[in-house]
């Protein structure tokens, strides 16, 4: 027997869930891990968690399917829930493989699961080198390359992104933007996180880069000089 696969589902309204959840339990090549009510709790689990296929709602708060999909730099193959079809050619520009219209009925939802096992042999955008993270700058969005990152920091629901060549200021917040970055970055106090490769110097209290000093916080500094001995600093 073929080890089932583990999908979560995202949707800010419970009677999706219910569907959506009552039809994956009707498939036993699916396996049902996770719940999220919104784009954060998503963000969270799929931090820590390797998933299969995610079941996406466009129209959430705060942060939306779409918006989903472009902070996040690694993320399952998906397949999009909606009630309106106008993004449904936007959305395979970030891999999601098929859409399923509300209210969703159980033969349009095997079909599109019948494309999900179809394209398991493809390669996804979760098996690409992250070379860049996307954040809203003054109300647009913007790739930063992340071989030109020095070091974030913290603004409150804002963070400051240092550059080689400039500066932006993106409307995330640490947390989440902690949450897209890859190994090479690391959290040395509450209001920053730099790139591992550009420190160049090291102190009991601060990191050096670019000439500026940037603090280490006592519960961060342990995790940070294991670190650098895998970068040889």
């Amino acid at each position: 027997m073929k080890e089932s696969k583990k999908c979560i589902i995202v949707d800010d309204e419970p009677a999706a869930h219910y569907v959506l959840a009552n039809y994956i339990k009707q498939n036993p090549n699916l396996e049902l891990v996770f719940q999220a009510y919104n784009g954060i709790e998503a963000m969270d689990y799929l931090r820590e968690n390797k998933v299969d296929l995610m079941f996406l709602d466009i129209n959430m708060p705060e942060i939306s399917g779409m918006e989903l999909l472009k902070i996040l730099q690694v993320h399952p193959k998906t397949i999009l829930t909606t009630a309106y079809s106008e993004f449904a050619l936007e959305s395979y520009d970030y891999g999601v493989i098929d859409y399923l219209l509300k209210p969703i009925y159980f033969p349009r939802f095997l079909k599109a699961i019948d494309r999900f096992f179809s394209t398991e042999n493809t390669v996804h955008k979760d098996e690409e080198v992250v070379n860049s993270v996307r954040v809203k700058v003054d109300g647009y969005f913007v790739d930063i390359a992340l071989d030109q990152l020095l070091y974030a920091q913290s603004f409150g629901n804002y963070v400051k992104l240092y550059t080689i060549k400039r500066t932006y200021l993106a409307s995330i917040t640490t947390t989440e933007f902690e949450k897209c970055l890859p190994q090479n970055f690391i959290r040395i106090h509450k209001s920053y996180i730099v790139a591992l490769d550009k420190i160049e110097e090291t102190e009991k209290d601060f990191v050096v880069i670019k000439k500026e000093k940037l603090p280490i916080g006592i519960t961060y500094r342990r995790e940070l000089l294991e670190r650098l001995k895998k970068f040889d600093l």
